[in-house]
This record gives structure tokens, C-alpha cells and sequence, in this order.
């Protein structure tokens, strides 16, 4: 499937500061990048800090005034596996070392706490299944509702609220997921379908010997997902984070289906 991609921001920093942005699509095998612009206005001397690893892009600028960004892309996303029935669970010893990390608690993500939850009420389960479950029991007990939770709400905290947005209901599919030994991060994506267009959080886990996405959320297709950044927690995805103070005065994130 190929998207286009069109993301714009315009925001107002009092004093000079400087700025992460994480807005650009990430290479990997499941998607091809196939042109892609960046603009800035007035133009700004970038400094690319990009993850070989992960296909993450990134960028460093310092802001000053009204600053306007524009992004646009098109990029083909391939075929993916999201099937869970069935996908084994990999013994510690077994995991690839890069998935070693996301078992443990993280700011958003405090896995620890959930170990007895976890085992009593999905222990009878394994991998693939496991996921399942977890996924099956956040859509019962967890409403979508924005204004319950803010940029500091843990996964505990929505937990007990049951009730929130795409951050919170990913930070508890991470949450529980790795309380029960599943190793589970976070994924910003460009959301096709996703009504009113937004950037997205979703989760992605590591059963059956690869890793596969999920959207507790259940607002946007797996396959209409154009994959950003990936990390522990939202902490570590968020499209633009500011080392300093900034007006928001406009933005806009959308993608569109460009074959079928």
C-alpha cells in the first residue's frame, strides 16, 4: 500500500532554543521511503541524528520566532505479519539483545507493578494468545476519551481511570505485556483512516520471533500504519520535543492512500 504524507507546524518560541523533531518515516523492512521533503521557514541549520538500527529519523535545530515546518512524503508499506493465535513466546535466553530492554518498567510503563495482575488473570496463556488476551481485555474494560489523562498520566494511572487516548491505552498493552515477559515498546505512526487525523501511538510486541504491531485503540488498520519512531514509552517517541518554551499555532498531520 503507498500513502502520502503531508504534516505541517507552525510554532512561536519567545527565546532561541533547541529542538528534537521526530516527524520524518523511519526505514525499515516493512516500508520504503520513496521521496520525502523537510522544509523549514525561515530555513534552519539541521543536525541529523539518525538510529541505523532502528531506521529512526531525527533531527536537531535550534528554533528562534515563528517557525514553520512542512513535511511530505510518500512511502509504500509491504505486507506485515499481525496474526497472534498461535505466535510462540520466546524464553529470555532466546530474545535478540535489543528486545532485552523492553521487558523492563520504564516512566510511563511501570511493568513491575502489574506482575501479580498479569499472572493472575493471563498466566494460564502464552505468546501470541497472551497478547491477545491483554488486547481483548483493554477493549472491555477501557473507554476512549480524550481530557482524563495529560502528558504526565502513567499507565497505572489509566489503569485505574480505565479510560483514555492512544498514548495511555498504548502505555498499558506495554505495561502489561511486559509484566507478563512479553517484550513490548511504543511506535508513533502516521495513521491512515485515523479520524480527526492525528499522530498516532501505538504498541508493538515480540512473539512468534518477530516483532508485530498492535492498536489497543482499534481506530486505524496495522497496515495503514507508517511506522516513526519506536521506544519505551511515549517518552521516547513524541514528534517534537522542545528544550525550552514554544506557542503552539497551528498543525495539521495527514496521509492518504495513494494505489487502490
Amino acid at each position: 500500500m503507498r500513502f502520502i504524507i503531508d504534516t505541517h507546524l507552525h510554532y512561536r518560541f519567545a527565546d532561541p532554543c533547541e529542538v528534537l523533531l521526530l516527524l520524518e518515516a523511519a526505514r525499515g523492512p516493512d516500508q520504503t521511503v520513496l521521496s520525502e521533503q523537510l522544509v523549514f521557514n525561515p530555513g534552519a541549520d539541521l543536525a541529523r541524528m539518525d538510529d541505523a538500527g532502528t531506521g529512526e529519523r531525527r533531527v536537531v535545530f535550534t528554533a528562534a520566532g515563528d517557525v514553520d515546518i512542512r513535511y511530505q512524503a510518500e512511502v509504500e508499506v509491504g505486507l506485515r505479519e499481525t496474526g497472534l493465535t498461535g505466535a510462540e513466546e520466546a524464553l529470555v535466553r532466546d530474545l535478540p539483545e535489543e528486545a532485552l530492554r523492553f521487558l523492563r518498567p520504564s516512566r510511563y510503563c511501570p511493568s513491575d507493578r502489574f506482575e501479580a495482575f498479569a499472572q493472575r488473570q493471563f498466566g494460564e496463556l502464552s505468546g501470541g494468545d497472551k497478547v491477545a488476551a491483554i488486547l481483548a481485555w483493554i477493549a472491555d474494560h477501557l473507554d476512549y476519551r480524550a481530557g482524563v489523562s495529560d502528558g504526565s498520566t502513567t499507565a497505572l494511572e489509566t489503569f485505574v481511570d480505565r479510560a483514555g487516548v492512544c498514548r495511555d491505552f498504548a502505555h498499558l498493552v506495554i505495561t502489561l505485556c511486559r509484566a507478563a515477559e512479553i517484550p513490548a515498546r511504543a511506535v508513533s505512526a502516521y495513521a491512515w483512516k485515523l479520524e480527526p487525523p492525528d499522530m498516532h501511538a501505538v504498541a508493538e510486541v515480540y512473539v512468534g520471533g518477530r516483532w508485530r504491531l498492535v492498536d489497543a485503540t482499534g481506530l486505524a488498520p496495522i497496515e495503514g500504519l507508517v511506522r516513526v519512531a519506536t521506544g519505551l514509552d511515549a517518552a521516547d517517541i513524541a514528534f517534537m520535543s522542545i528544550f525550552g518554551r514554544a506557542e503552539l499555532l497551528e498543525q495539521s498531520f495527514a496521509i492518504r492512500r495513494l494505489d487502490g
